[in-house]
Parts: structure tokens; C-alpha cells; sequence
């Protein structure tokens, strides 16, 4: 029988299957802020960077573009009612997006700072070690729920009934038996309130007496204490019966009618509690978190000595360590000890656990302890410790997005995050990482520069290729890729020495240190050494201290350059008078707004389980304010026009001529200082990248009194090519009689200071000592330290 002939599409085994050919990610006039219509091939299954100036577009085209693109599909793929419960998100400005495949997003966002929420908690870790406790802990005290700080014990009496099948039974009492401890409710402190801060007792209410924010005698709190009938609001508080005081500061919620309107009356703590104490600090206006910080001191639970766990959790052990005891301890060593516990009942949860634990030591975390709050945590940090459910993850053929992986970390530990990187790409997966530090773009398959400049002057593909090809290449990533700063050939003086004794904030041991004032000083040491714990614990920020950290700003769509460093109060007023009418009327949020879009420029249409639609306003056109308002000029500007202006155009505008304004000048030229000159002045904060939000907080501080200026990693999102004007920036400083302490990795900074204090020699309990004070020269020279030994490979010596 001869063989049959197939003329059809087999042509042979050798020939590649047709599902093969989606080895691309294809993106086609991406247009997402300031992205110019670009278009773009990334290739599947390899490691690719974006690199390019802080504000080029590396964000807007990585998150906003593709991995927003990814996460909206998966979205769609569930139900109406599913997707009710999920945040709608809009589909991007981009013609076409071909090869995308599922999304995870490694970013820098700070992990929530509920006080409930540890690193154990924010892990799977926590979970399975609660499981391993409620089956070898001895006393047994019941289920996993019994080792929750999070889970209260309730007990309730009454008849219960439960239908099962025909029969019905009737339960009397049901009891829940939680680990929370009762008296701080699973928070580990409790609030002690300063009465001296919430009120003047010298005073009666009628005269001011309350000096809490917002309790005036003429606004509705000073209205309900004072009409209530349970005070007298002409009695000094100090001549309060025990009742009456008793009233002001404790009662219990009560409807009372003041001036025929029906209110509220409340104690001034239990409302304190309420309005101030339950929320985040961090997002509280300015002047209410100097009251709370003031009013306020945060001690240690005297009932669960801060563990946050009741008796009973903390009674029950596994050969003589309980459940608090091991969380407190440092992860590389809890690892330790589960790994040598031995229990065939649990050995899958064992194993699972170890693992878990194991990845923590891995990724540079063994530092850690589960119960630390996950609000502490670094951005670089909080980055990492969501890496820790992807590692030993078995899913192939996803997209990971990261932002910037190596902040926060030391020379040392970025080979260690490479190394993660390249294993997630070896298991076939598409690594995407925005980064600016040469050792980890060198490590790319693939590298995609963004340019040529930052905002306007961005959104362009300037480079596409190999890392040789970067290197040969004329753009300014290319020219700065081998740049390195040289060592000073003399440092300054110090004028004098800040001491610091015995501190032992965290995992500090004792530390004796004079920090040299008038100079350029620099704290370095791989992460977890203490660098922050002894900065930020132990030089405290008040009188002549301005303490710039890592904290997120926050802000609305509403919230702009302008209103954020104060620079549209100047502007306002200079408005105002050149047209001799109110300065509100130049406001977007107050009278000036345009009626139609309440002054948001965009009118919002919410489509319920779908995403929202934003189309500009017809009225005022995007321009945000009443027409009558722009009919007032400055200059020959109206305020829409001015608010469009770059930073160096209104520095410009406001030095001289008719609009010349000296307190908007100053602000401005404070921004084109820190390299914001390309910002819009009102350009919403919601659009800023991580490195222009740092900066634009730095110029804001800039303005504040103070002798020294303390600065936590002020390198975080800055290009290289940036980086040569923070040093700049930071020499005017200290030229100007200004002592500058910064906590950095970055060798550029480390080699241009006048003194270096370094940390070590390793991490966590392995930390905590200075290992090296003295010029960078005599650290290279001496190559001692971790610091020392890259310092010097870093400068060539």
C-alpha cells in the first residue's frame, strides 16, 4: 500500500507550530501622559529595561500602558457583579496592544500602615505559623483563631437555632475563642492622652479654653460644649465638679438640641479617638498631625507587653517558645528553628513554611521579624517583601512589572536582586524592570531608553537594542552609562560635631558616634545595618532639623506643583491686586471655579461596574475656572495660562516685568534647583513619577529653617545624568552654611562626601555597629568593610 501523500499545511515536524510566533509584545501609538504616539516591540520571555530621565515616560508607558492594559482585561474576563467589587480601570490611550500576557505588578507603593497589618500578616508566614501553633503548642488552646491578634474572643448567650434537614437544633451560647488582646485590641500600644493639649483649664469654654484644631468658640464644636447644659461655659475648667469633667472627657455619645438644630454631644476623648486617632497619621492634615504628635504618646500594651496577644495565646509553646517569641525573632533565625522542628503530622506545613522563610534570607530580608509593622517598611522593602509569594511560584509565561528593584539596597545586595530577576526570567517568564542603576540595566536582554529629556521634552523611544548597543549609542543614558564620580582631592572642615550616646533604636548596639557638622556627610551600610534607625531615632526632627524621609506625598487629582509648595498663595495675591478683586476668585477648589465641573476641569461619568469616562469640560474647556475669572490678567496672562506654564517659564515670568513676584520666584527657582524645571505648574500629583514626588518634597523643604538637613536616599528615581545635579545641589547647601547628613547607597554621593559613617558589617542582629568612620579616601584605601570593597571597584582605585 503506498504512503499517503498530505499536500496540505504539515509541512513537517522540523517546521515551528504557529502558536510559536507570539514572542512579542507589540505596542502601537501609546499616548498615556506624555507618551508621543510611540510604538514598540518588547520581546516575550526575556529581561527587558526601561531606562531614560526621571519623568521621560518610562511609567507612564510600563504601568500605565501595558501592565494597565493587562490587569484591565483580566478584569473584564469576570462577572458584572465580580467586577462591581474591583477597581474599574480606563482603557489607555494606545491604538494597539498585541502579546499581552497576565500582568503582576511589583511596585514601590508603601504597604498599609494599619497598625493591625506586620510583615507576617502581609505574608502568608503569619498564617501557617498560627496552624503549626494550634497543633503542637502545649498548652493547647484551640484553633489557629486562638493566635490571631486580629480575632477577638467573643462569647454570646441565646438561643441559636440550625436547620439541618429535617431536624432543628437549639445552641444556648456561642463561643469564639480569639488572640487578641483585650486591652489594646490587638494593637500593641495604647494612647495616653496630654489633657494639657486639649485644653487651657485658666479658661472657661465661652473664652477659648479647648486648643484642639477646629474646636474655636465660634465654629459648631465650640457651639455643641458650649450650649450642651452639661458644662458651664463661663466656669474656668479648672473649677469643674468631678461630674462636669467627667462629662467634658468621657460621656457617651448624646443627641442634644443647641439653637433648635438637633447635634451630637460627645466627650473630647472618645471624639479625638474617633476624628484623629483612628486614621493613618501620614494623612492628616499638616496642623492636625503637630496637634496629634503633640497630644498624643503611643506606650507599649502593659497587658501583652506590645505582642499584641492575649495570655492564653502567649501560654502555649512548641519546645519552650511561644508564638510572640517567635515572631519577634529575626527571620533567618525563626528559619532556623522551624527547620529543626519535627512533627510528621505537619511536615507539608513545615516544609511550606521553611520555604516561605527561606525566601525572606534569600531576597536580603532575614533582617525582618514577622511582627514588624508593615507601615515601617521602606518602599525598597515593601517591594521585596511582595516579591516573596512570586519566587517559589510555579506560573510560567507572566508578565512581571517592577519599579526600580534595587532601592534601597547596598552594592552588595543588588547582585542578589539580579540574580532573582534573571530566575524569574530562566522559569519563561517576561521581566519588565524600570531602573536607572548601570549594574542592574547591564544585566538586560533587552533595554528601551525614553527620552530625549523629562515631561514635555519626553515621551520618546530614543534607544531600542542590547546593552552594547546603549553603550555605543549617543543618547544620554549611553553617555552616562560609564560615568563615574571621582573621590574629592581635599574635604571640608567640620565646624563642630553632633554627638549621639547609646543609641538603640531597632538593632542598634549602643552607638557612640559624632556626626561632623558644616560638611557633607554620608550614613551607608547594606540594608538593615541601622543607617535610618540611627538617623531618624536618634537625631530628633524640631528646632533646626529638617528631616526630609521616604514617606509617599499624598494627593488628589485636584492637588498640583502649585498648591502643594505653597506657590499658588503668591500668585493668588499678585493676581488679586494687579485687578483689585479677591484673592479667592484664582482658585480652582474655592469661588473661581467653574461651576459646571466644580473646577476639576473634566466632568466624570461613573458607568458602574465599567470604567469611568472623563471628557473635558465643555464649559471652561479643561481651563478649570468661571470665564469671568479669566478675563483678569497678570502680565498679560490670565491664571489658566499661568498655571499651564513650565517651571522655567514662570521663573522667568515672575523675576521681572509688570508680573514679577519675589515669593513666587523663590519657590520656583527651588524647583528648577532640584531639576523640575519641565513640570507644569499644574500638572496633577496623581501623574508625577516616585523620583519627581521626592524632589518636589525636597524643594518644599528646602524653604524651612534649619541648620541641618537631613535626607534619606534623595538618589531614589533619579537618572545618572541626575544624579551629577544632586551633587551639586547638595554643595550649595553646605556652601551656604547648611550641615547636610544624607543615608545613601548610591557610590556617587558616597564618593563626593566630606565624611562617611558606615554601618555593619552585616544586616539585623548582624548589624548595628559602625564598622568604618572617616573620608571616603581612607575607607577605599582601607577596604575593610562591604562599603569599602565596592567604594573602591566603584571609583577604580
Amino acid at each position: 500500500m503506498a504512503a499517503r501523500t498530505d499536500t496540505g499545511t504539515n509541512t513537517g515536524p522540523s517546521a515551528p507550530h504557529v502558536a510559536d510566533r507570539h514572542d512579542l509584545i507589540r505596542v502601537l501609538g501609546a499616548r498615556v501622559n506624555n507618551l508621543k504616539d510611540i510604538g514598540i516591540e518588547i520581546p516575550k520571555r526575556r529581561l527587558t529595561v526601561f531606562t531614560g530621565v526621571s519623568g521621560s515616560g518610562k511609567s507612564s508607558l510600563v504601568f500605565g500602558t501595558i501592565a494597565a492594559e493587562s490587569q484591565r482585561m483580566i478584569n473584564e474576563t469576570y462577572s458584572a457583579f465580580v467586577q462591581g467589587f474591583m477597581p474599574t480601570l480606563a482603557r489607555p490611550e494606545v491604538d494597539v496592544l498585541e502579546g499581552l500576557t497576565t500582568a503582576i505588578i511589583v511596585d514601590q507603593q508603601r504597604m498599609g500602615s494599619d497598625a493591625r497589618s506586620t510583615v507576617g500578616t502581609a505574608t502568608d508566614a503569619n498564617a501557617m505559623l498560627r496552624i503549626v501553633f494550634s497543633r503542637l503548642g502545649q498548652p493547647h488552646i484551640g484553633s489557629p483563631n486562638a493566635f490571631s491578634f486580629n480575632v477577638a474572643s467573643v462569647r454570646a448567650s441565646g438561643a441559636i437555632t440550625v436547620e439541618r434537614g429535617a431536624g432543628k437544633t437549639v445552641r444556648q451560647t456561642f463561643t469564639r475563642t480569639g488572640g487578641m488582646c483585650p486591652r489594646c485590641e490587638g494593637r500593641g500600644s495604647v494612647t495616653d492622652l496630654d489633657l494639657s493639649q486639649l485644653y487651657d483649664d485658666s479658661k472657661s469654654i465661652n473664652e477659648g479654653a479647648l486648643t484642639i484644631p477646629g474646636y474655636s468658640v465660634d465654629g459648631w464644636y465650640g457651639r455643641i460644649y458650649s450650649g450642651s447644659g452639661f458644662l458651664d461655659p463661663d466656669k474656668p475648667i479648672r473649677d469643674y465638679t468631678p461630674a462636669e469633667l467627667d462629662a467634658l472627657l468621657h460621656k457617651e455619645a448624646t443627641r442634644i438640641k443647641v439653637d433648635n438644630v438637633n447635634l451630637t454631644y460627645e466627650g473630647l476623648i472618645p471624639r479625638i479617638q474617633k476624628s484623629f486617632l483612628s486614621k493613618d497619621v501620614d494623612s492628616l492634615q499638616p496642623h492636625i498631625r503637630a496637634f496629634v504628635e503633640r497630644a498624643v504618646t503611643f506606650t507599649a500594651c502593659p497587658d501583652c507587653d506590645g505582642t499584641r496577644l492575649s495570655e492564653a495565646a502567649r501560654s502555649s509553646k512548641i519546645d519552650g517558645i511561644g508564638i510572640d517569641a517567635a515572631c519577634a525573632m529575626q527571620i533567618s533565625d525563626l528559619a532556623a528553628w522551624v527547620g529543626g522542628l519535627e512533627a510528621p503530622s505537619v511536615a507539608p506545613l513545615l516544609a511550606t513554611l521553611a520555604h516561605t522563610l527561606d525566601s525572606f534570607v534569600e531576597i536580603g530580608l532575614g533582617y525582618l521579624s514577622l511582627d514588624r509593622p508593615s507601615g515601617t517598611l521602606s518602599g525598597g522593602e515593601a517591594q521585596r517583601v511582595k516579591m516573596i509569594r512570586h519566587l517559589g511560584s510555579p506560573l510560567t509565561d507572566v508578565t512581571y512589572v517592577f519599579d526600580e528593584p534595587t532601592i534601597g539596597l547596598h552594592p552588595h545586595d543588588i547582585q542578589r536582586m539580579n540574580g532573582l530577576l534573571l530566575r524569574l526570567r530562566d522559569k519563561g517568564n517576561t521581566v519588565l524592570v524600570v531602573e536607572h542603576k548601570p549594574e542592574t540595566i547591564a544585566i538586560a536582554d533587552h533595554v528601551v531608553d525614553l527620552g530625549p529629556g523629562a515631561g514635555p521634552a519626553g515621551g520618546t523611544v530614543c534607544f531600542e537594542g542590547t546593552v552594547e548597543g546603549l553603550r555605543a549609542g549617543g543618547t544620554l543614558t549611553g553617555r552616562h552609562f560609564d560615568d563615574r564620580a571621582a573621590l574629592k582631592k581635599t574635604v571640608r572642615t567640620p565646624t563642630g560635631t553632633l554627638e549621639i550616646r547609646g543609641a538603640a533604636t531597632h538593632n542598634l548596639r549602643d552607638v557612640d558616634v559624632d556626626i561632623p557638622l558644616g560638611v557633607l556627610a554620608v550614613v551607608t551600610g547594606v540594608a538593615g545595618s541601622g543607617k535610618s534607625s540611627l538617623v531618624h531615632g536618634s537625631i530628633p526632627a524640631g528646632a533646626g532639623v529638617v528631616s526630609i524621609d521616604q514617606r509617599a506625598i499624598r494627593g488628589s487629582r485636584r492637588s498640583n506643583p502649585a498648591t502643594y509648595t505653597g506657590l499658588l498663595d503668591p500668585i493668588r495675591k499678585a493676581f488679586a491686586k494687579a485687578n483689585g478683586v479677591k484673592p479667592a476668585l484664582f482658585s480652582a477648589n474655592s469661588e473661581g471655579a467653574c461651576p459646571n465641573c466644580n473646577g476639576a476641569g473634566v466632568i466624570y461619568t461613573d458607568l458602574a461596574m465599567m470604567a469611568g469616562v472623563a471628557a473635558t469640560c465643555e464649559e471652561c474647556e479643561g481651563k478649570r475656572f468661571q470665564a469671568a475669572v479669566l478675563d483678569h490678567h497678570l502680565g498679560g496672562r490670565d491664571i489658566s495660562e499661568v498655571l499651564a506654564m513650565s517651571v522655567d517659564e514662570a521663573e522667568e515670568f515672575f523675576g521681572a516685568g509688570e508680573a514679577r513676584t519675589p515669593a513666587a520666584h523663590t519657590v520656583l527657582r527651588r524647583l528648577a534647583d532640584v531639576g523640575l524645571g519641565y513640570l507644569s505648574l499644574g500638572q496633577p500629583l496623581t501623574t508625577l513619577s516616585g523620583g519627581e514626588r521626592q524632589r518636589l518634597k525636597l524643594a518644599t523643604h528646602m524653604a524651612e529653617k534649619g541648620g541641618v538637613y537631613v535626607l534619606d536616599e534623595p538618589t531614589t528615581g533619579l537618572h545618572l545624568a541626575d544624579v551629577e545635579h544632586l551633587l551639586g545641589l547638595l554643595d550649595r547647601l553646605v556652601d551656604s552654611g547648611k550641615s547636610v547628613i544624607v543615608v545613601e547607597h548610591h557610590q556617587a554621593v558616597m564618593a563626593h562626601a566630606d565624611w562617611i559613617i558606615d554601618l555593619g558589617p552585616g544586616a539585623g542582629h548582624d548589624g548595628g555597629r559602625i564598622v568604618f568612620e572617616g573620608p571616603p579616601a581612607d575607607l577605599v584605601a582601607a577596604r575593610s568593610t562591604l562599603t569599602g570593597e565596592h567604594l573602591a571597584a566603584y571609583v577604580g582605585a
